[in-house]
């Protein structure tokens, strides 16, 4: 299988988050993308390949243009504006409430500040998405590895190609950027694989969070089908979306499907729900699924509460391929690093049909240094 991968999300480096206010050791840092690769090549028989530039029209397909255009300006701004710190993170927003009441005049009112923090909050979600000097072209970056992934399935003849995207991308709606995420590489992906094949598209999400952003941009569309497994938000980011009678509006009534899960989900259940996810894609039209992949569902993941083994990534993988359907599979969480690399291996060979072979990680030391 051939692995797309670029250094550029080396600049998205983040030394800390902010959880209730609270600053905590960052969770989405290079060490992730770099776990993986180095497990991919270490197993011999995946193939890295560079990214070739998609500029930003694919992008501007699925997201408001200021969205772009904020991101590409804020960490330039925050340093005109004289602010002398590590990471751009917003704290104040624009939530619904600040602005009810107000009818048609909403519109004519509710517009973007210029100072670079009321833009951060006018875009952001949370408190947990910092922006720094990378981050720009990070998440570029991370758009050109998924759309060069769905090149070498549609015009590559590839049966699947994997992404290895960082920063991720699903939590990313079409006017925000939130939970790690700046850009939407999953949808940005399934929309151009709709442009481009007159097909229907399957969008898989298998993190262990809703992918909020997807749902999203893709609500009252009939060409692409949403189908996430993930923690019920009732309990776990993004708590707002995802959960089970969200099916969507208008065209794309029917075309969402959430399978929010209770804590300590183990392999058997896990399974058992992937297996109605499949049906309902089995079900219908369509060549390619995008394959939103999150390891978070580990039962060793940090901030997470499924107890998922990595002998059952293999299975996973192998009962997504079994449908058939040719794979675009771009990563998205997955936070315990020291098995990060080897659970992408596990997957992927699944999904490639090829045997399981546990091996423990080299070269990491289990507190997340290089040994």
């Amino acid at each position: 299988m051939r692995v797309v991968y670029t250094p550029l999300h080396l600049g998205h480096d983040v030394l800390t988050e902010t959880v209730l206010g609270q600053p905590i050791p960052a969770n989405e840092v290079p060490e992730r993308a770099e776990r993986i690769r180095a497990a991919l090549l270490a197993d011999g028989g995946f193939e890295l390949v560079e990214p070739t530039e998609h500029g930003p029209d694919p992008i501007l397909t699925v997201h408001d243009p200021g969205l772009l255009r904020f991101l590409e300006e804020a960490w330039p701004q925050l340093r005109r504006e004289g602010i002398d710190r590590a990471a751009l993170m917003p704290d104040t927003f624009a939530v619904g409430g600040l602005f009810e009441g107000f009818g048609p005049e909403a519109e004519r009112i509710i517009r973007e500040p210029r100072t670079i923090a009321g833009r951060a909050g006018f875009w952001g979600l949370d408190s947990s998405t910092p922006l720094v000097a990378g981050t720009y072209l990070a998440a570029r970056g991370a758009v050109d590895v998924a759309l060069t992934a769905v090149d070498l399935v549609l015009d590559g003849g590839d049966a699947a190609a994997y992404g290895l995207c960082r920063p991720p991308g699903h939590h990313a709606a079409r006017s925000m950027y939130a939970g790690y995420c700046f850009f939407n590489n999953a949808a940005i992906a399934g929309e151009a694989i709709v442009r481009r094949t007159g097909e229907q598209v399957a969008i898989l999400d298998l993190d262990y969070h809703h992918g909020n952003g997807t749902e999203q941009i893709f609500w009252r569309r009939g060409d692409v089908l949403y189908v996430s497994i993930h923690a019920d938000p009732d309990r776990q980011y993004p708590y707002y979306l995802g959960r089970a009678d969200e099916t969507g509006e208008g065209p794309g009534a029917g075309a969402n499907l959430n399978l929010p899960l209770e804590a300590g989900v183990d392999d058997a259940r896990y399974l058992e729900v992937l297996d109605r996810a499949l049906e309902a894609i089995a079900a219908t039209p369509g060549s390619v699924i995008v394959v939103s992949l999150g390891f978070d569902t580990y039962g060793h993941d940090p901030i997470c509460d499924f107890a998922l083994t990595t002998s059952v990534y293999h299975e996973i993988g192998r009962r997504v391929a079994a449908l058939g359907r040719r794979l675009v599979v771009l990563q998205e969480g997955g936070y315990y690093r020291p098995a990060l690399g080897e659970n992408a291996r596990v997957w992927l060979r699944g999904a490639e049909g090829r045997s399981l072979d546990l091996v423990p990680a080299t070269g990491w030391s289990e507190t997340g240094s290089r040994a």
